[in-house]
């Protein structure tokens, strides 16, 4: 599978959907199938700021547990409610109703080193 060519994607697998000054972001099918059955999601709360590079959250599976990281600097203006009660969203549709969190963008600069989706997919097919 492809991942969408709408968003760029980190070298630690989150995917970042830019909208104007919003970002969405959410974590990458790459990721959710390394992770297998995700079991809880805690993202920091709305209201959160946080320098590019920051710690926005986690996610937890039966393997493990792995920090979400925002490649820009931003304040986190909305939390995916539905994760809650289902956080298996995310391994069902990662780029869709898995989205995590939206983020106000304050400094776009961390932006430069995010991967296109082609580039993105090149480097985890190796």
């Amino acid at each position: 599978m492809a991942s969408p060519a709408d968003r760029t994607y980190s070298k630690t697998h989150e995917w970042h959907k830019f909208e104007g000054d919003t970002l969405t972001l959410g974590v990458t099918k790459f990721a959710v199938d390394a992770l297998t059955d995700i079991t809880y999601v805690q993202m920091k709360p709305v209201g959160t700021k946080f320098a590019a590079g920051g710690i926005v959250g986690e996610v937890e599976s039966v393997k493990t547990t792995s920090d979400i990281y925002s490649a820009v600097a931003g304040e986190i203006t909305a939390i995916n409610p539905a994760l809650s009660d289902n956080p298996g969203l995310l391994n069902s549709d990662p780029f869709g109703a898995g989205w995590l969190l939206k983020i106000k963008v304050t400094d776009k600069a961390g932006a430069a080193g995010l991967l296109p989706s082609a580039k993105y997919d090149t480097e985890i097919a190796h």
